[in-house]
């Protein structure tokens, strides 16, 4: 049960980290109800094989610093296009290129394959957790994995809930404000995964 809580809570650090999934599940949001749940199912489509693939021994290649290093410099440079392409197109009132996409699940599937920041989760904490479930059995890593697919599904399903409702939380103005904050954690980001990948 405590490792359950542990990995709940710890599986919302990643899930919370301002990106460019918030960014898509706000922006979807205001087109479709359930636009969050669906971006889940596209982040599970990704994510469930790669948790397989560490049962299976794979987290050994996601530890080399060589694996770390091509993950940081390529989603480095991804993540600052897209963080320049939010800002350009929030000056015009556009959506972002990167997060204008029509199907829900295909933002989850490409957002969750291009972003650093959730290939290197999983090569340190989430690999970390992934193996302590491992220990404890067969059952305790399918309650892993399910308990942090529930934390991904509950957070982008209530971004896009209040997006589409326009609550006082994501008013247009609320909405346009996230997204840059989000924009500016996608910078940040993006320098600190090439920076690191680099030196």
């Amino acid at each position: 049960m405590w490792f359950l809580f542990q990995a709940g809570v710890i599986s919302l650090s990643g899930v919370l980290a301002p990106g460019p999934v918030t960014a898509a599940a706000i922006a979807l949001g205001t087109k479709l109800r359930h636009a969050g749940a669906m971006m889940a199912v596209g982040h599970a489509i990704i994510e469930f094989p790669l948790m397989i693939l560490i049962l299976g021994g794979i987290g050994v290649l996601f530890e080399s610093a060589v694996a770390k290093s091509i993950i940081g410099f390529v989603g480095g440079i991804f993540l600052l296009w897209m963080g320049i392409d939010m800002l350009r197109n929030l000056r015009v009132n556009s959506l972002p290129a990167a997060v204008n996409i029509r199907s829900p699940v295909m933002a989850g599937i490409i957002l969750s394959i291009s972003n650093p920041y959730f290939l290197l989760w999983w090569a340190t904490v989430g690999l970390a957790m992934a193996k302590d479930a491992r220990k404890l059995g067969i059952l305790a890593f399918a309650l892993f994995t399910i308990v942090h697919w529930i934390c991904d599904l509950f957070w982008l399903e209530a971004l896009s809930l209040a997006s589409f409702k326009g609550s006082s939380l994501l008013t247009p103005l609320g909405q346009r404000r996230v997204l840059e904050v989000c924009a500016g954690a996608v910078l940040f980001f993006g320098a600190m995964f090439i920076y690191k990948a680099l030196w």
